[in-house]
């Protein structure tokens, strides 16, 4: 039986708490041995969404085939991420046991205050990572990746990618098969690997209030496997393509067309990921043949200035 040992803070995000514990709560209901437990240094625990989560406050006798995970909480909410030491004590006693240690979000910042990230690789969310680096030094700091596995420490980014390494996890310990089964007792679309971006080409450059732009955006989404001019498009909009490149440009930082050749590459690469062959993903973003696709690769990898021979108009 491995115990699944969450230490709780004030303040903590619920996904961040409840993702993990779905994914062992569900390999434990697949028969595969897992344990959860909640501890805090409260039997209540108040959360940045209002619920309070009844829990120990005496973390369980642990083995070094345990798991402790410390979830992420909201920096707005009064005593957010306090830990006794008491609690943090549990927590390096447990790393220095050789036992395994993860977090998602801010809860890296309490692996930091055990002293469990010295030395070691980690992430937190996008937002944190400056504040992460500034306050452990001795830590390196990975930055837009979903999350990193450095030992038995393990640390993910926020929120939802909580569940990514709760599944990678399991996948270490049971088997790619029980991960993969998990994830689709999950409705879990795609399960993404650690070196996965935390922003999306579709959220990344999405951080405006240009409502044009936001349109434009919609419709290259949409259509990544059609051919699609840059003319025709500012046509569907009722603007002129100077416009529409201007304004694309001011918003996204990148012209329409560049947007668009890296949102098929990042959908190409998801679909090879996931099992496609290079073939079928090229395809399936609107290219005749996987040469296309290999040369886009290549030259987005910043390897050689290709020619767009065989893309659609707007590349």
């Amino acid at each position: 039986m491995t115990i699944v040992q969450f230490i709780v803070a004030p303040g903590t995000h619920l996904l961040d708490l409840s993702g993990p514990a779905q994914v062992f709560s569900d390999a434990a209901d697949l028969g595969l041995g897992y344990e959860l437990r909640y501890a805090g240094d409260t039997e209540r625990v108040p959360t940045a969404q209002g619920v309070d989560v009844h829990t120990g406050t005496e973390p369980a006798g642990l083995g070094p085939d345990d798991i402790v995970l410390v979830p992420g909480w909201a920096s707005r909410f009064p005593g957010a991420g306090e830990l006794s030491e008491r609690l943090l004590s549990a927590v390096r006693a447990h790393h220095e046991a050789g036992g395994a240690v993860a977090s998602v979000c801010s809860g890296a910042d309490a692996l930091g205050r055990a002293g469990v990230l010295d030395g070691r690789r980690c992430t937190t969310h996008h937002a944190l990572q400056d504040r992460l680096a500034a306050r452990f030094p001795r830590a390196e700091v990975v930055r837009d990746v979903l999350f990193v596995e450095d030992g038995t420490v393990s640390t993910s980014a926020g929120i939802a990618s909580g569940i990514d390494l709760a599944l990678h996890m399991l996948e270490r310990r049971d088997g790619q098969a029980a991960a993969a089964r998990v994830a689709r007792d999950m409705v879990v679309y795609a399960r993404r690997n650690g070196r996965d971006a935390q922003l999306s080409v579709a959220l990344a450059y999405r951080s405006h209030l240009d409502d044009l732009v936001h349109r434009a955006q919609d419709a290259i989404d949409r259509e990544l496997d059609r051919p699609m001019t840059l003319d025709g498009l500012a046509h569907r909009l009722l603007v002129s393509p100077r416009t529409l490149t201007r304004r694309f440009t001011a918003a996204a930082g990148m012209t329409p067309q560049a947007y668009r050749r890296l949102a098929r590459l990042e959908r190409a690469e998801k679909l090879i990921a996931a099992g496609s062959g290079m073939e079928s993903a090229a395809r399936a973003v609107g290219f005749t043949d996987a040469r296309a696709l290999r040369r886009l690769r290549a030259r987005e990898r910043g390897r050689t200035p290709l020619p767009e021979d065989g893309e659609p108009a707007l590349p």
